[in-house]
């Protein structure tokens, strides 16, 4: 099985992807499915809309590795996309949502 205990996903370092879009129908498929088509997983996806400016913000935390530069660029390339912001894991948009998903 290739679940992953919470204390190895703790040990796989992560970042947070701030993404400015335009808001309309289809952009969170097009963003996820950038990363879909490449295999790369996402832990955490958050998008919620900018007061009166016809964007949205997703806000996505993903693992580390080799490929997330090249992710990021790709993700600059899409059309709807405004600006992409880089984090480290301990983003404060993250860090609360866990204690809802606790069992």
């Amino acid at each position: 099985m290739n679940a992953l205990s919470q204390t190895e996903r703790q040990t796989l370092s992560r970042a947070v992807l701030e993404i400015d879009v335009n808001n309309h129908a289809g952009v969170m498929s097009h963003v996820v499915g950038l990363f879909s088509r490449r295999a790369y997983n996402v832990e955490g996806i958050l998008c919620l809309p900018l007061a009166d400016s016809g964007q949205s913000r997703i806000w996505l935390l993903v693992n580390e590795d080799q490929r997330l530069p090249q992710m990021i660029k790709q993700v600059e390339k899409l059309e709807d996309v405004a600006a992409i912001r880089r984090h480290n894991a301990d983003h404060a948009v993250f860090q609360n949502l866990e204690a809802f998903f606790r069992a």
